[in-house]
């Protein structure tokens, strides 16, 4: 198994195969991503989903800053629990497309820029 292998396994263990917000906001993720996201080309529904999930992240990721500043933000948790009901919407096509090197890199890519800007 290779480096790239390696930490795939243990980004989709702790992503849990979910976008879920107690998952992301509860540790940080290890995935070793060096490329630019623009080197691993889509299929137009995956572009689709991405495009989708990047979306979400652009909300997610002020809540997420917004909770950690105060736990006790119950507008927050509110949102926090509906984007992470959003999230469950396309987590089936995300697993099926995780099977995809490229889309798998280019996911992970695109997580590692969320992971940076909450912690």
């Amino acid at each position: 198994m290779n480096e790239y292998e390696k930490s795939r396994r243990v980004f989709l263990s702790k992503l849990g195969l979910a976008v879920g917000a107690p998952v992301l906001a509860g540790e940080k993720l290890s995935a070793q991503v060096l490329n630019d996201k623009m080197e691993f080309p889509l299929t137009a529904t995956q572009q689709q989903l991405m495009d989708r999930y990047e979306q979400w992240m652009d909300e997610f990721i002020p809540v997420i800053k917004a909770f950690r500043a105060n736990p006790e933000d119950a507008t927050a948790k509110k949102r926090i629990a509906e984007l992470s009901e959003e999230a469950e919407t396309w987590r089936i096509q995300l697993i099926k497309f995780m099977k995809d090197e490229n889309f798998a890199r280019y996911y992970m890519t695109a997580t590692e820029r969320m992971t940076k800007e909450i912690y």
